[in-house]
């Protein structure tokens, strides 16, 4: 038998809708902590459960139901009084938006919690109420996985200025550790081998910066996801060593770059379980392909980028980044003086190129060397030969042809070379002022592994955006 409006009405009045348990929680938190409030003042708008005055802080501690968390799926599982239920939430759904562009507008910082947040982490939802109420500047503390030659964290570093420092690098490769060292400033070593880091010995961190290898997941490789064996150690699930790590410090953020063929691996699955593993740790997941020629850099480099938020931050407003109005060709990071002739094929490499492309066409395939453009934008550049062999350019001011290295015949007349290290490190995004110190071949491996700058720290500055607690129009 379906309750009459009058009955619904009834019980809906003997809910508590002051003095929940959910407050008592995180009042008894920010008590201990020397911070005083005032309790639902009738003054301000909407009433918050927990006010600053002077600060400007209203907070609220909003039940799942009553506010509609998931509203989109959770109406339908409402069996009676469909009608009723549905226009009383979507009306508190509509009402907390206005309150909150009421208080926002008058310069009140508007901080919202759901209850099973308050519950499960009630020291982090003080923390973030602590950090609005003190408005102390807002700085923070990052750690750089799978560092590579740190790439994320100068993208991560350009956007945030001085309001960020490392806490923790790790990178298992040792010429990639040398590249870090010389270009970062730090009194922390760089651990190596992840899987033997307890995570009790990483100090706490807001950020974690982590771009776990991509081998696993690429289309140029076995492609076999979290099966994947490589020197003893499972590439693949060393995701879950960012997983082991980040549920023990529990940061703001987990960031991470992988390769596009990560989301078809296995059919979307493997993707899936990143995903969700996510989730189940307490975390809002975005993830969006972007391509690096739209971020100011001449490579056509699509890769996909994770930005999971914590759930008790307010992650609503994060968008990826829009591409960039400038776009960039080969032409302008080309070498301004002539490069070494080490630089330009033999003609029997230059031949041998071309009979194994002949053979692929033969059979249809596309593989193959390529000359760019210089007016157009490069290939993805990977470690590997494959990844000189298709950006190769022609450079015509070449004038002594007398080899400086061993090679197979003569320097070809043609004027086709590979590009240098220092031109890669362009095409990342990498300014000029990046040391270079190693043999070329590590250099052209590490660029290869690398991350588009560029593209960092564009996502980085909307991350910052929401740590900080700033809107579009602010």
């Amino acid at each position: 038998m379906q309750k009459t409006r009058e009955q619904v009405h009834y019980n809906m009045s003997r809910i508590r809708c002051r003095d929940t348990g959910i407050e008592r929680i995180l009042r008894a938190e920010l008590w201990s902590r020397g911070l005083r409030y005032r309790k639902n003042p009738k003054n301000i708008p909407g009433k918050p459960d927990i006010v600053f005055l002077r600060k400007k802080v209203a907070v609220f501690c909003d039940s799942e139901f009553w506010h509609g968390k998931d509203w989109d799926s959770r109406k339908n599982d409402l069996k009676t009084n469909r009608e009723f239920w549905i226009d009383k939430i979507e009306r508190n759904m509509q009402r907390d938006k206005e309150v909150n562009d009421i208080l926002r507008d008058s310069g009140w910082t508007v901080v919202r919690f759901w209850g099973e947040q308050i519950k499960k982490h009630p020291s982090e939802c003080a923390d973030t109420v602590e950090k609005a109420v003190n408005k102390m500047p807002r700085t923070y503390t990052s750690i750089d996985l799978f560092a590579g030659i740190g790439g994320i964290r100068m993208g991560f570093d350009k956007a945030f200025g001085k309001n960020i420092s490392t806490a923790f690098v790790s990178e298992w490769d040792e010429h990639a550790q040398t590249t870090y060292m010389t270009n970062f400033d730090g009194t922390y070593e760089i651990r190596g081998d992840i899987t033997e880091i307890d995570e009790k010995d990483v100090p706490p961190f807001d950020i974690c910066l982590a771009g776990f290898p991509c081998q696993s997941f690429s289309i140029a490789g076995n492609k076999k996801g979290f099966d994947d064996d490589y020197k003893g150690m499972s590439r693949g699930t060393l995701f879950f060593d960012v997983v082991r790590i980040c549920e023990y410090r529990r940061p703001s953020v987990i960031f991470c770059e992988n390769v596009k063929g990560l989301l078809m691996h296995d059919k979307g699955k493997t993707f899936k379980i990143i995903r969700e593993t996510l989730k189940r740790m307490g975390y809002t997941v975005c993830w969006k392909v972007l391509n690096s020629r739209d971020f100011g850099v001449p490579q056509n480099r699509e890769r996909v980028y994770i930005a999971a938020f914590r759930n008790d931050i307010d992650c609503s407003s994060f968008v990826f980044p829009q591409p960039t109005a400038s776009y960039r060709k080969i032409e302008d990071i080309v070498e301004k003086d002539p490069v070494s002739v080490k630089y330009y094929l033999s003609t029997t490499y230059l031949d041998t190129l071309r009979k194994h492309r002949a053979r692929h066409e033969a059979l249809g395939h596309g593989f193959g060397y390529e000359i760019k453009d210089r007016n157009d934008v490069s290939s993805a550049i990977v470690c590997g030969g494959m990844g000189r062999e298709r950006n190769l350019i022609i450079d015509d001011r070449l004038t002594d042809f007398t080899p400086v290295t061993h090679i197979k015949g003569e320097v070809n007349r043609e004027y086709v070379r590979k590009m240098t290290p220092r031109e890669w490190a362009r095409l990342q995004g990498f300014p000029d002022s990046f040391k270079l110190v190693l043999a070329d071949t590590h250099l052209y491996r590490q660029f290869g592994n690398s991350v588009t700058v560029p593209v960092i720290e564009a996502i980085a500055k909307e991350i910052k955006k929401v740590l900080d607690g700033k809107t579009d129009g602010e």
